[in-house]
C-alpha cells in the first residue's frame, strides 16, 4: 500500500470517527434539554411541570439519553423504563430509570416484556402528568407488542423477510406500526391525557418522525392498505405468517382499527423534537476534514438504493475527481449519509455497508491515492460485529492475491467473509448512538500531479 493510500485511509477512518461523536447521546440531551423552576426547556419550547415527571424510550441511543436525563433533572424523575441493546444494558448506572435489556434487529419476547412495561408505567396518568420519550434508532425491534392474535415470532419473521427483499425503512415501519400496540401513535393515545415530550435521535432518511422507531409518539399517515401493499410489492404477502395476513385483511375491511391519524385530539398534548440526525454529524465531518486541509463537500444525508449500486456511484465520483477534479478538486472529502439497502439473493453473511464497500472496491481497483469508506453509525452492519469497511485501489488486488473473486463474495452477498479474509473490516463496537450511514470518500491528489 502506498503512503498515499494508507494516508486516505486514516483520512476517511478518522472521519467517521468524528461523525459518531457529534452524535453522542449524552451530548445531543444536554443540548436540546433544560430543567428549571418547575419548567422544562426543550429547545424553544417550555413546558410547566405541575405533575409527576416519567421517563420511557426505547433505541440504541436511549441508553445514553436517558443518563443525561438523570443528570439534568434526575431528583425530580418519578420512575423510568427504557429498552436497550442487551448487549449494552450494564454500561450505564442509573438511579431512577430502569433500563431494560431487548433484542435487535430481530424482535424476541424481551422486545414484548420491555413494551408492557413502558405501557404499564405511562398508562392511567393525570393530564397535569409529564412523560418524556427518549427515542432513537433500533426501538422499533426493542420494544413491541404485537395486536391480538399476533405473535413476536410472527412479527420477526415477516419484517426479517421485509428486509431481505429490499424493502427501506419507511416500508417496513409501514407494515410494523399496522401489527403493533405502540408504533404508529399508539404510544401517545396510551399516555393520553399526560403531556408526552419526545426526543429523537434519527437513524431515518429525511428525519421523517412517523418512521424513527416507527412513530410511536407521530401521527400515522399510512393505512391498511399502504401495509398490505409493501407485501405485496415486495412479494412477502404469499408467505407471510396466516396471522399477520388475517389482521391486515381485517384492517382492510375496518373490522380493527386504524393507527392513529393527524388531527387526533391525543396529539394536542405531545411535543416531538429530532437532537440530532446524520446531517449534524456530517457537517462535523466537514470542519475536520477542512481543518485537515482538505476540500470537502457534502452531496446528501438522504442516500438512499442498493448498496451495490450505490458502491459503483461512490467509485465513479472518486474516479472523476481523481482524473478532472469534480465535482471538487483534490486533495478532496465527498460525503454522504443515509440508509442504503440490501436485496439478499446469496446465502453469505454481510450488510450495507460492507456489500456498498465491495462493490467500490471492485471499481476502483488499481488506482492509487484513493480510497472509499462505508460506516453505520450505530457501530454494526447487518448482523456482524463490522460497523462497515474501508477500500482503496489495492484492496481487490490483495484478494486476488489470496485467491477471492471478489465478484463471486458480492454475488453472494457474502462481504463480511470476503473482508475477514482480505482485510478492510471497520469495527468499533457498539457506539451508543445511531444516526444512519456515512459514506466517505477520499482523494489525496489529481491524477498525474
Amino acid at each position: 500500500m502506498s503512503e498515499l493510500d494508507e494516508k486516505a485511509r486514516k483520512t476517511a477512518l478518522t472521519l467517521a470517527l468524528e461523525g459518531i461523536a457529534v452524535a453522542d447521546p449524552e451530548t445531543a440531551i444536554k443540548n436540546a434539554l433544560k430543567y428549571d423552576a418547575k419548567k422544562l426547556k426543550v429547545k424553544n419550547e417550555e413546558i410547566s411541570l405541575n405533575g409527576r415527571v416519567y421517563v420511557i424510550g426505547a433505541g440504541k441511543a436511549s441508553g445514553g439519553m436517558a443518563k443525561a436525563v438523570e443528570e439534568i433533572m434526575g431528583e425530580i424523575v418519578e420512575d423510568g423504563v427504557v429498552a436497550v441493546p442487551e448487549e449494552i444494558v450494564n454500561d450505564y448506572s442509573l438511579k431512577k430509570i430502569r433500563l431494560v435489556g431487548s433484542t435487535h434487529p430481530r424482535p424476541s419476547e424481551k422486545s414484548v416484556h420491555a413494551c408492557n412495561e413502558i405501557l404499564k408505567l405511562v398508562s392511567g396518568l393525570s393530564e397535569d402528568d409529564v412523560v418524556l420519550a427518549l427515542i432513537s434508532g433500533g426501538g422499533s425491534a426493542l420494544i413491541e407488542c404485537p395486536v391480538e392474535g399476533v405473535t413476536i415470532e410472527d412479527m420477526a419473521e415477516v419484517s426479517i423477510a421485509l428486509m431481505n427483499a429490499g424493502a427501506d425503512i419507511f416500508e417496513l415501519n409501514t407494515v410494523r406500526k399496522h401489527l403493533s400496540r405502540i408504533k404508529g401513535g399508539w404510544l401517545a393515545r396510551h399516555a393520553y391525557p399526560a403531556t408526552l415530550v419526545a426526543l429523537m435521535i434519527s437513524d431515518v432518511v429525511g428525519d421523517r418522525m412517523d418512521t424513527i422507531a416507527s412513530g410511536p409518539t407521530v401521527p400515522d399517515p399510512t393505512t391498511f392498505q399502504d401495509a398490505a401493499a409493501v407485501l405485496q410489492r415486495r412479494k412477502v404477502w404469499d408467505k407471510a405468517p396466516p396471522s399477520i395476513k388475517e389482521y391486515i385483511t381485517k384492517g382492510l375491511r375496518g373490522e380493527v382499527p386504524e393507527t392513529p391519524k393527524p388531527g387526533d385530539p391525543i396529539f394536542r398534548k405531545v411535543h416531538n423534537h429530532v437532537i440530532a440526525s446524520n446531517i449534524d454529524s456530517l457537517k462535523a465531518m466537514q470542519n475536520k476534514a477542512q481543518k485537515l486541509g482538505y476540500n470537502a463537500i457534502i452531496l446528501t444525508a438522504m442516500l438512499e438504493g442498493e448498496a451495490r449500486e450505490v458502491g459503483k456511484v461512490a467509485a465513479a465520483i472518486a474516479k472523476e475527481t481523481l482524473r478532472t477534479g469534480h465535482p471538487i478538486e483534490p486533495p478532496a472529502v465527498i460525503l454522504a449519509g443515509g440508509e442504503t439497502t440490501v436485496t439478499v439473493t446469496g446465502k453469505g453473511k454481510g450488510g450495507r455497508n460492507q456489500e456498498l464497500a465491495l462493490a467500490a472496491a471492485i471499481e476502483i481497483k488499481g488506482l492509487t491515492s484513493v480510497a472509499i469508506a462505508s460506516i453505520g453509525s450505530d457501530g454494526r452492519d447487518g448482523p456482524t460485529d463490522a460497523a462497515g469497511a474501508v477500500v482503496d485501489g489495492k484492496t481487490v488486488e490483495i484478494a486476488l492475491e489470496k485467491g477471492l473473486d471478489p465478484m463471486k463474495y458480492l454475488a453472494n452477498n457474502d462481504s463480511y467473509s470476503f473482508f475477514a479474509k482480505a482485510g478492510g473490516h471497520v469495527k468499533t463496537g457498539y457506539t451508543g448512538t445511531n444516526v444512519n450511514d456515512f459514506l466517505i470518500i477520499v482523494v489525496e491528489k489529481k491524477l498525474g500531479a
